[in-house]
């Protein structure tokens, strides 16, 4: 597996750093999150609860391993440090400032292990003004200026409903944590990566963003039509809705004829794609007459034959009984236990050579603190009263 052999200490909780680790685990590196004794990580008891188990923790936590640690305490700190001189990563989404606090700021990281690589998941940056705010995925879309290009023209600004940036950003924190890893490969040199949740949702509007600076002109928000194509949208058909997205004039052409909307093509206000922006909301209603003919899917095939992109418009339902989604195994079953098979999404990234983790079940609070204590050399007696204590 492609990160076989790297050990992954897991410091984080909630959605942004477990999805993170989440990615790293599948991936073949071994990861070990940290919990507090008696609560862990709070989305244990979030979500859908089902046979005792969280099934919204079980897709973030699994082929993870669980030990619980109260780092509160002097002596909570101390194993930490211990476990992190063994380890290649260490991961947290705290705000900006708290690890100095426990002593382990990276300073103290690089004594501990010269070559580690700490990555901090935060809301605005390790910099700045609003370093010190707390922020969660709402804040992220509104802040980033997401939020004011989702949603109709004359609809107020609107969220997405995924925590995008909670998800881009853990995904962002795994790209720069393996690429650190290569570069330690190359110059056996550590580093320091940050993520913010606000960079990672700026980070996706290069569309928006770069006609704002070419021309300083605001984009407004266009719901399901396109900022510069048309037609292009969401059609009713006789049952259902379906996407159809014809990008430029030769799949426009395509759409008449699988259509068979010969008169449009005639149309003098239809004639180029700046004719069809200008004349959007006539030609959105000219083939929404014509696809509120036949179902949808009698569309999808029609439109494909002539090579027109398209979707149907699908619940959660459909999508896991959709054969292209069960072909790419996206939805799959775990065994956990006594808790029965949990249902979660399968790896999005598909390898030929080095296949993902084969996938195991989140681990139970704690479940793997004694062994995973004397994997990293700490004498049984010693693990004994670090549990009568309660570090452990």
């Amino acid at each position: 597996m492609p990160l076989s052999g790297f050990r992954i200490l897991d410091l984080t909780r909630i959605i942004s750093g477990p999805f993170c680790t989440s990615l790293l685990a599948d991936m073949g590196a071994e990861v070990i999150k940290i919990e507090s004794p008696g609560e862990g990580d709070p989305v244990r008891a979030q979500g859908v609860i089902r046979e005792g188990i969280s099934w919204y923790f079980a897709n973030y936590n699994r082929n993870k391993k669980s030990v619980t640690l109260d780092l509160y305490s002097d002596e909570g700190k101390a194993v930490l440090r211990q476990l992190i001189a063994q380890c290649d990563v260490v991961v947290e989404n705290y705000r900006p400032g708290v690890m100095e606090k426990m002593g382990l700021g990276d300073e103290q990281l690089n004594a501990l292990r010269p070559d580690i690589i700490h990555c901090s998941i935060n809301g605005f940056g390790t910099t700045g003004p609003y370093r010190d705010r707390p922020a969660f995925d709402f804040i992220a879309q509104a802040m980033s200026g997401f939020m004011s290009l989702n949603g109709g023209e004359l609809d107020p600004p609107m969220r997405a409903g995924p925590p995008i940036s909670d998800l881009i950003a853990g995904m962002n924190g795994a790209l720069g944590i393996v690429a650190a890893l290569l570069r330690r490969e190359r110059t056996g040199l550590g580093d320091s990566v940050s993520v913010s949740l606000l960079g990672s949702m700026i980070g996706l509007l290069s569309f928006q963003a770069s006609n704002y600076f070419a021309d300083g002109k605001l984009p407004a928000r266009t719901g399901n039509d396109h900022g510069i194509a048309s037609p292009y949208g969401l059609f009713e058909t006789a049952d259902g809705q379906v996407a159809i997205a014809p990008s430029n004039d030769v799949i426009y052409h395509k759409l008449l004829d699988a259509l068979e909307l010969p008169g449009l093509r005639a149309d003098p206000r239809y004639q180029t794609n700046a004719d069809r922006m200008r004349n959007r909301a006539s030609i959105a209603a000219d083939i929404q007459a014509r696809t509120r003919q036949h179902t949808s899917a009698h569309w999808i095939e029609r439109l494909n034959q002539f090579g027109v992109p398209c979707g149907q418009v699908l619940n959660l339902q459909e999508v896991f009984e959709d054969p292209q989604v069960r072909d790419q195994q996206m939805a799959i079953d775990v065994p956990h236990g006594e808790h029965g098979a949990v249902r979660m999404l399968g790896f999005p990234i598909k390898f030929s050579q080095a296949p993902s983790q084969p996938v195991t079940a989140a681990p139970a609070l704690g479940a793997d603190t004694e062994r995973v204590l004397l994997q990293f050399g700490f004498a049984e007696q010693d693990i004994h009263g670090l549990h009568e204590r309660g570090v452990i």
